[in-house]
């Protein structure tokens, strides 16, 4: 891919395989005080055949390296024989095979980008996501070059005890001079943004697994001595992502040891290196001493999301950078799956749909929207956004919504069967499960191509003993992009009498223009494909209540005007959890930010007085973690989002007069939550204690 020369932007319509493959890789890196050098073996195969007097080119990436050396098939290649850029190391008249020896010298003590090897508090580190490699040594540094890897490091051994690579140990040596030389093997081919090495003096803590076939793995995590101690929760969570991984994927880990490295001065968050994972020390280290609830289900999540990468990003990885939600928006699916089963679904759908509505709606509604899988970029590291992340997993988790558990999953191992150690695409993966069951989602691909939050519009009619529901699609036009077409969106609903007790509807009863299926819980899955459609059932002896966007099925907006006494019903008796936090933010919002209304402020107050009840004899973790994300009042910047026009004084002023005015009418249900809650023993990280001192915060924060 070359950048246009107009835009200099890249395009995705410019990809073209590269003219040969990288089969191998072996590394020789030679750790030196002022520079390091560099030895790089690598075996070229041209992906088709030379014919008559054709001869092969070669382009390589490189920036910031001194080449000492450059050898084709042990031959020394003269100064004329290639030609050397800033960015590039160009080759000509080359065969269909070769093995090509690149020395080159780097100075990790200057690399300040903290992109490829850098030196930072006496140790070596990697960072090679995304085109980092390309500084380490002349490459094809692209996620679709994959290749087999060998690294050698030679370091002094008092210095750096500890030498890391990808892959399994096969080899140490000691060398003259007191230095050391340790040899990793990687089997699995992988693209360079994968490569990983740390030296250093680091403490470890050491464990095993076993997986499902009955292998043993070696656990090691490694850091700072005076870090080493607040890193076992961290393996704890470690050991559940393995397990999960193997019960609800049937993805069994692949090496003989996997490794985590959490040091203070990595330059990212966290990066899925293959067996060897690097971590910022603020994703790993846990203590009752100095973390939060929160602190620990962020080591437990990321963690998880990094482990997860093993299958889902390294033995399947991405075609190009434009597919990076192939592996990051499955994996943040993943991994919001196992916190769900970690610590509660419903909690965990909360916290995901509300960032999602702060940070990813704000992001599309803005003039840096863009589609889930964009058509072009001027500067890799700006990919990097929630609609990559947050909205691409949400594009996953339609998928299984349409598909039930069962056929999602044989989805996902026709996928990774057919893709194992190669480069995909999201066609590749929407494909697997379209084979897999039987099912074309044409239409669902638009998901991928089209930026923006579409806005559902819905209203009804009752009219005996028939309830039509007509639902709307809108999606804004932008400026780049062209008018956006109907997507496919999955709403699951449900219905409730008037007096909040679920009502079961048969397929007889369903009549309209749009596909309805039923559903796990008494809901109904309903397929908005067209610009409009209607929903009509029947033999109903009451005007139902209509829970509505079950479990946030689709990343949407509603519009949707309801009373406050029909939202406090929803929000008191739905039996969707999420549903019902979803419309006590409603009537919070309304309550907020709309004229005051004493109808609206009395069934906010009916709904918490409720909630504190309900909070008082719930004993399961979950009902009590949802209890408290209900009694929590909308952040200042959600309602700011929310707003058609932000008068920050007014609406400060209007949420603080609400949190008063719930702490004294409902002072003595505070009071006694609040001694309810209290921990009786030690300090546990457990769902329950944690749903329990959430509860005994908000609390105190009302006394």
């Amino acid at each position: 891919m070359t950048p246009d020369p107009d835009t200099r932007d890249i395009l995705r319509s410019d990809y073209t395989p590269t003219e040969y493959r990288t089969d191998t890789v072996e590394l020789t890196f030679n750790l030196g005080a002022d520079a390091t050098e560099v030895q790089a073996v690598q075996r070229f195969v041209r992906r088709e055949p030379l014919t008559g007097d054709e001869r092969g080119t070669l382009t390589l990436d490189g920036q910031e390296l001194t080449l000492l050396e450059l050898a084709l098939d042990d031959r020394v290649l003269g100064n004329n024989e290639y030609h050397v850029t800033e960015e590039q190391l160009l080759l000509s008249d080359l065969p269909d095979a070769f093995t090509l020896r690149v020395v080159t010298r780097i100075h990790p003590d200057q690399n300040t980008s903290l992109e490829g090897l850098y030196r930072s508090s006496g140790m070596y580190c990697t960072q090679c996501e995304a085109e980092g490699f390309r500084k380490i040594t002349y490459y094809q540094d692209r996620p679709d070059v994959l290749a087999r890897f060998v690294t050698h490091i030679e370091a002094d051994a008092a210095e750096y005890p500890i030498l890391l690579a990808n892959g399994n140990r096969i080899a140490e040596t000691e060398l003259p001079d007191g230095r050391r030389r340790v040899t990793w093997d990687d089997p699995f081919p992988k693209p360079s943004y994968l490569f990983a090495l740390v030296a250093g003096d680091l403490a470890s803590i050491e464990d095993s697994f076993r997986t499902m076939s009955g292998r043993e793995v070696k656990l090691t995590i490694y850091s700072e001595p005076h870090n080493i101690e607040q890193c076992h929760y961290a393996m704890g969570a470690l050991k559940r992502s393995m397990r999960w991984d193997e019960t609800v994927y049937g993805r069994e880990y692949d090496l003989d040891l996997f490794m985590i490295v959490a040091v203070d001065d990595f330059n990212m968050g966290a990066m899925e290196n293959k067996g060897l994972n690097i971590f910022n020390t603020s994703c790993v280290l846990a203590s009752p001493d100095t973390a939060t609830d929160a602190a620990y289900q962020r080591v437990e999540a990321v963690v998880a999301h990094e482990y997860f990468h093993n299958w889902s990003g390294n033995r399947v990885t991405c075609r190009d950078w434009f597919q990076l939600s192939l592996k990051e928006g499955f994996t943040v699916f993943r991994d919001a799956q196992f916190s769900a089963d970690m610590n509660g679904a419903t909690a965990k759908r909360i916290e995901d749909v509300s960032f999602l509505r702060s940070v990813q709606f704000a992001e599309d509604a803005g003039p840096l929207a863009h589609p889930v899988r964009p058509e072009s970029y001027q500067e890799i590291s700006n990919f990097y956004t929630t609609t990559i992340y947050e909205k691409g997993a949400e594009v996953v988790r339609m998928l299984h919504t349409l598909l039930g558990p069962d056929r999602f999953r044989r989805g996902s191992d026709l996928y990774f069967e057919r893709h194992d150690g190669e480069a995909a695409t999201v066609e590749d993966f929407v494909s697997a499960m379209e084979a897999a069951n039987g099912i074309r989602f044409e239409q669902f691909r638009r998901w991928y191509s089209q930026a923006g939050t579409p806005t559902v519009e819905v209203s009804e009619d009752w009219s005996e003993g028939m309830l039509t529901l007509t639902l709307a699609q809108q999606l804004r036009t932008l400026p780049d992009q062209a008018a956006p077409q109907p997507q496919h969106l999955p709403i699951m609903i449900g219905l409730l009498d008037r007096a909040g007790a679920p009502l079961t509807v048969s397929a007889a009863a369903l009549d309209g223009d749009l596909q309805v299926e039923a559903a796990a819980g008494n809901s109904l899955l309903v397929h908005l494909t067209a610009e409009r459609g209607t929903v009509r059932i029947g033999g109903l002896t009451e005007q139902p209540e209509v829970s509505f966007l079950r479990g946030f099925s689709a990343p949407v907006r509603v519009e949707y005007p309801r009373g406050p006494e029909r939202l406090a019903l929803l929000a008191r008796s739905d039996s969707d959890g999420f549903a019902r936090w979803d419309a006590l933010q409603t009537l919070l919002v309304e309550d907020l930010l709309d004229a005051p209304a004493p109808e609206r402020r009395a069934a906010v107050l009916s709904v918490f007085a409720a909630l504190l009840d309900e909070a008082r004899q719930a004993e399961d973790p979950e009902a009590l973690s949802l209890t408290a994300h209900m009694l929590s009042v909308p952040s200042e910047s959600y309602l700011f989002e929310q707003a058609q026009v932000i008068d920050v004084h007014a609406i400060v002023s209007a949420r603080d007069e609400l949190l008063t005015t719930l702490a004294e009418q409902l002072s003595d249900s505070w009071q006694a939550l609040y001694e309810q809650m209290q921990a009786a023993g030690p300090f546990e990280p457990t769902p329950a204690a944690m749903a329990r001192r959430q509860l005994a915060g908000i609390a105190l924060r009302h006394r």
